[in-house]
C-alpha cells in the first residue's frame, strides 16, 4: 500500500509528537475491520469528532485468525489497512501483530482511547483499559450501531449464496 496514512510504529511515534506539539489531542482505536461496513465508518467518524487526529490500529492477519477463527480474515491485512486509511475520519493507520493493542497503546499513549460500547472497562474484556488508565489517558466507549457487524454481513452472505 502506498498511502501516506499507513505508518510503521516508529514513524507513528514521531508523527504523534508532531501532532501534540501542534496542540492536538490524539485519539487511537483498533480492530480487525475485516469487512468494512457502515458501523465502522460511523464509529470512526464519531471518534474523530472528539480529537484533533485519529490513529487506527488494524490487526494483522494472524491475530485476526486467533480472534475470529479459521477462515478469517476475509480481506487481507494490507487491503483492510488501505480501506481504513481511505476514510476521511482517519489520519493514520498502523498494523499490529498482537492479539490485543496493549503494547501499541503503551507506546503511543493516546490522549483518548476509543472502543465500541459493546466493550466494558473490565480489564478481562478490554485489557488496553489498564494501560490507558495507568498513564492517565481517557477512555471513550462509543455507541454501537446495532446489526452492523462483519459477522452479520458474513451470515447474510451465507444465506444469499446458499
Amino acid at each position: 500500500m502506498s498511502s501516506t496514512k499507513l505508518l510503521g510504529e516508529a514513524q507513528l511515534l514521531v508523527e504523534r509528537e508532531r501532532l501534540r506539539a501542534g496542540g492536538m489531542r490524539v485519539g487511537f482505536t483498533n480492530g480487525c475491520f475485516d469487512l468494512l461496513h457502515v458501523g465502522h465508518t460511523r464509529y470512526l467518524h464519531d471518534a474523530r469528532q472528539l480529537v484533533g487526529a485519529l490513529i487506527v490500529g488494524v490487526n494483522a492477519d494472524a491475530s485476526v485468525r486467533v480472534l475470529k477463527g479459521p477462515g478469517r480474515p476475509v480481506v487481507p491485512e494490507d487491503e483492510r489497512a488501505e480501506m481504513i486509511a481511505a476514510l476521511a475520519a482517519v489520519d493514520y493507520v498502523v498494523l499490529f501483530a498482537e492479539r490485543t493493542a496493549e503494547r501499541i497503546v503503551e507506546a503511543l499513549r493516546p490522549d483518548v482511547y476509543f472502543k465500541g460500547g459493546d466493550y466494558s472497562l473490565d480489564p478481562s474484556v478490554l485489557p488496553e483499559a489498564s494501560v490507558v488508565q495507568g498513564y492517565g489517558g481517557e477512555i471513550r466507549l462509543m455507541p454501537v450501531h446495532a446489526g452492523r457487524s462483519s459477522s452479520v454481513l458474513l451470515a447474510r452472505l451465507k444465506n444469499v449464496g446458499g
